[in-house]
């Protein structure tokens, strides 16, 4: 242990900590631009480059930078001095003085830790003046880039290289003309970029935003020839509060029907339910690759990997695209909502496909990629028109002036509304797995499962994968659970190294946490507390839920019985199922 004071405050933490987590620790706040951690991940970002965290240690001639800077026995350290709070308002002042200030007009205003730091250091004016540099600007259907607005910090870089090990941004040129970019500067979107957006969700300014589909909705809703039906995410209902200042994990389901139908949608309905289609497609595609295993077929692919997850979709198509025959066919939940409102909900209705408008409330910047997907289209008309995320939804409430703390609690719509608690829990890490073990569990055995939580998958785990074994009835099944692409390629890895730890069954999430961790979601600034907050949620949600697995869905049985036979029958394999390309021609272009 090493023992030092802070601001004059006794501070004992274990050696090889920094200045700036014991600090932290003591309860002291050292404002940081560059830094950035995901709090009890293991991961970490602390290159030590933008030096607002400077701090003064006694008997050092220079500042030390908190992030980079280990503790030592004795060491006197003072974070506020007057030569402190100089050194970080220049600092501030020059990376302003190559900044865009078109704070009113920008993705992040309020939302900006350099407006928020400007702020707090009283910087009124920019002492220094010169030419700006200017970048063109770039965008995917999901992200959109304004590089004048960038400072150099690298979150976006160590999330793309480290935590998603996709490798689409670095640091390219030298001097003023320096960027963060794909290889050559090329287009993102011909890069190895999947979409995920988690560069969005730790750029600490408006440098990397979503693509904003609000107008695009409204201008929908307000068409009479059209009918708007929206669908949202498991993982939408334990977030959204927090735009209304709620505390994190504080379920809002009903007040987000409430004021979705206040919005003006035709109607409302809920993503958990077609999250149960998914189970009954998925599980059942499993447990036929399980039994087909067992009859000797060598030619089945094994484990079956979940495809919920777009980002993750994208990326094994990038990266391995001799392993697409592994993945489960099953669409996500919300392609198959929007498959079964455009085909089935609107003949029941009585209304042209193309006159009913699908929109989702998503966690995730790449559902706006995914449902642009050509073969999710027929004749051209996507099965899912516009996806939203859980901050667009709560932009779209406050510009309708509408407060969420103040809507009644409302049902969803049926029959696309009813659902079950392993629905739900598809927001957390592992929730996909457990839902879809609650299913095959009792369809394989016949009778009921025992234990009904599957406690072995859940947490937030680091960079690590958990792994579980359930008996089938004598049958023992492995599985693994990953967040994070970069965890996710070590499992392809295996894989494609002839799966020597004999898993089954392989759920990955692109996301920190999974979907409650989503690009989309409020930005939780790297407190991975937030993201314990909604996962807590979520397991609460589902236990509270009078219906927890999704075969028992009064709903789902009636959808097979009167329109889709059985699953991963005809008919829901044309319109439930998918397949993959081999992408792997983009990443050339970055080599």
């Amino acid at each position: 242990m090493i023992n030092l004071t802070i601001d004059n405050k006794p501070v004992q933490v274990e050696e090889g900590t920094t200045i700036l987590k014991a600090a932290r620790q003591a309860g002291i706040n050292i404002p940081t631009l560059c830094y950035f951690e995901l709090n009890g991940m293991k991961f970490e970002n602390k290159p030590g480059g933008c030096r607002v965290c400077v701090v003064e240690v006694k008997g050092r001639k220079n500042l030390a930078p908190a992030c980079a800077t280990d503790c030592m026995e004795g060491m006197e350290v003072f974070t506020h001095s007057a030569r402190v709070i100089n050194a970080r308002k220049t600092v501030v002042e020059l990376i302003l003085s190559d900044h865009p200030n078109d704070c009113l007009q920008c993705e992040k205003n309020g939302d900006c830790e350099l407006q928020a730091l400007a702020k707090r250091l009283g910087i009124k004016e920019i002492p220094f003046k010169g030419a700006q540099s200017t970048y063109r600007k770039d965008a995917t259907l999901s992200v959109e880039r304004d590089m004048d607005k960038c400072v150099m910090c690298r979150r976006c870089e160590t999330m793309c290289n480290k935590f998603q090990s996709v490798g689409a941004l670095s640091g390219v040129n030298r001097g003023f003309q320096a960027v963060v970019a794909p290889a050559f500067e090329q287009n993102l979107g011909d890069s190895s970029c999947v979409n995920c957006g988690q560069c969005v969700q730790v750029c600490p300014v408006g440098a990397l935003t979503l693509v904003d589909n609000i107008g695009d909705v409204m201008k929908a809703i307000a068409d009479p020839t059209k009918k708007v039906v929206v669908q949202t995410a498991p993982a939408v209902r334990v977030a959204l509060g927090e735009e209304f200042g709620m505390q994190p994990g504080e379920i809002v389901t009903g007040k987000m029907a409430a004021a979705l139908r206040r919005l003006g949608f035709d109607y409302v309905f809920d993503t958990d339910w077609s999250a149960d289609l998914t189970i009954m497609e998925e599980g059942t595609e499993l447990l036929g690759r399980v039994k087909s295993f067992l009859a000797g077929d060598k030619n089945v692919k094994l484990p079956l990997f979940t495809s919920c997850c777009p980002g993750w979709v994208t990326f094994y198509e990038k990266n391995f695209p001799d392993l697409l025959d592994y993945p489960s066919t099953a669409k996500s939940p919300q392609q198959m909502f929007g498959a079964v409102a455009k085909n089935y909900f609107a003949q029941k209705i009585g209304v042209k496909r193309e006159d009913l408008v699908v929109v989702s409330i998503m966690p995730c910047l790449a559902k706006k990629s995914e449902c642009a997907r050509d073969e999710f289209k027929v004749n051209g008309d996507p099965d899912v028109n516009f996806s939203l995320t859980t901050r667009e939804l709560a932009h779209m409430i406050k510009q309708c002036n509408l407060d969420l703390n103040d809507m009644p609690e409302e049902d969803f719509d049926s029959p696309l509304g009813q659902s079950t608690g392993a629905a739900v829990i598809f927001g957390a890490t592992g929730g996909v797995m457990e839902a879809a073990v609650r299913t095959a569990y009792e369809i394989y055995c016949g009778k009921p499962l025992p234990k009904i939580d599957l406690e072995a998958v859940r947490g937030i785990y680091g960079d690590s994968v958990r792994t579980a074994t359930v008996d089938f009835n004598g049958l023992a099944v492995k599985v693994a659970i990953c967040y994070g692409l970069s965890n996710a390629r070590k499992l392809m890895e295996e894989v494609r190294n002839g799966n020597p730890n004999g898993y089954h069954f392989i759920e990955v999430m692109a996301c920190p946490g999974g979907c409650i961790g989503g690009a989309g979601q409020p930005y939780h600034h790297g407190h991975s507390d937030i993201i314990q907050k909604r996962m807590e949620a979520t397991y609460r949600e589902d236990a509270g839920k009078p219906i927890r697995k999704s075969h028992e869905n009064p709903d789902i049985i009636a959808i097979y019985k009167e329109y889709y036979g059985e699953p991963c029958g005809h008919l829901s394999h044309e319109q439930l199922h998918t397949h993959y390309f081999d992408k792997s021609d983009k990443i050339e272009a970055t080599k």
